[in-house]
Order: structure tokens, then C-alpha cells, then sequence
């Protein structure tokens, strides 16, 4: 199979592609329809739960929803990456930065120290910059920094409005927002995930 990834995206290794769990797949088109179906069923069965920011801020949840997005589509679902990529902490580093991150939001959240929107922006590009897993992680931490948001009664990012994997300039747009987050700017990321 030919993978053409958008722009941004974190190109697979050759022993991560070989870990396809469907084998009739032969398209990116296919791969994208697969792992999206993947995707909403995770969102309905979220949907039907609910879960407190003490849930959300764990290591194990946080495995779990990576596999739950896509374990029907990667046998590395859930596992973090065991070689480094164009982005991301260096592997053996990833449950490192990963604690970190889990201390400072629950910080954040029990000393106010930002409003809401800024906590779950800071959470989302902080998430996405230590890049747990092979692949999904954009996905992935919009996923569970929705979840945080609903933890916490806030009404869910727009992400721009559009769909980031097939639009573009959106894509574009959210890339670059997260690129100024990297330098601590982050209302352009914050005018983003708010449009």
C-alpha cells in the first residue's frame, strides 16, 4: 500500500505499516474510512459514559483510548512508540514528559491557574508535541482534550470547523497554530480550536 499523508503528518515506520490489522486495505482512501469507523465507535460508546478529570489525566485512560481508536486497525494501537519521528519527545523519554504533563494539568485545573480554554489548548499541544504513539496522535489528543473540556462542563473545541484531515487549509491553519504553541505563543491556537 502507498501512503500519501497530509501535510504534518508523522510518516509510519516500515514495521509499523507491516502492523495493519486489515488485510484487504490497499488504498489510503480505504485506510482513512477504516480508521474513522474505528474512531466513532469510540465516540459513541464515550458518549455513553461519563468521566471525571481525575479519570482522564491517567496514564492507563489515556493507552486506553489510543487502543480504542484504533484497535481494529493496528496491533501498536495503545502502545507508545518505540522509534523516534520527525516530531515528539524522544521515545524513552515519552512516559517521562508524559507524567509531567499529567502533574501540570491537574495543577492547572485544581489552582485555576488558566481559564479552561487555555488549560485544554496548552493540554492538546502538549500532548501532540510528545507524540505517544507511531500514529493518531493529532486524533488522539483532540479526543481526549474533548474529554477534558466535557470533564470539566466546557463545551467541546471546533477544531476549525472542518474536517482537519481532508480540508486543507484548516489542516494548514492547525499546524501552524501548534508550530506558534511550540514557541509559547498560544492565542493563535486558542483562536483556532474556538472558530
Amino acid at each position: 500500500m502507498h501512503f500519501v499523508y497530509p501535510y504534518g503528518s508523522t510518516p509510519l515506520d516500515l514495521n509499523e505499516i507491516e502492523e495493519l490489522i486489515p488485510i484487504h486495505i490497499s488504498t489510503q482512501a480505504e485506510l482513512n474510512r477504516w480508521e474513522q469507523a474505528n474512531i466513532l465507535e469510540v465516540e459513541e460508546w464515550l458518549n455513553k459514559h461519563k468521566f471525571n478529570n481525575k479519570d482522564i489525566l491517567e496514564f492507563d485512560f489515556i493507552k486506553e483510548m489510543h487502543f480504542k481508536m484504533f484497535n481494529k486497525t493496528w496491533k501498536w494501537a495503545g502502545k507508545f512508540r518505540k522509534t523516534n519521528k520527525n516530531i515528539g519527545s524522544d521515545w524513552p523519554l515519552i512516559a517521562i514528559h508524559l507524567k509531567q504533563l499529567l502533574d501540570d494539568v491537574h495543577y492547572q485545573l485544581s489552582h485555576k491557574t488558566y481559564i479552561v480554554d487555555e488549560i485544554a489548548a496548552r493540554f492538546h499541544h502538549r500532548l501532540v508535541s510528545i507524540h505517544l504513539f507511531p500514529n493518531g496522535n493529532g486524533r488522539h489528543s483532540r479526543l481526549m482534550t474533548d474529554l477534558l473540556l466535557r470533564a470539566e462542563n466546557v463545551e467541546r473545541f471546533s477544531w476549525g470547523q472542518n474536517s482537519l484531515n481532508e480540508i486543507v487549509l484548516s489542516r494548514r491553519n492547525y499546524i501552524e497554530a501548534l508550530r506558534k504553541a511550540d514557541q509559547h505563543h498560544y492565542q493563535l491556537l486558542l483562536d483556532f480550536v474556538r472558530q
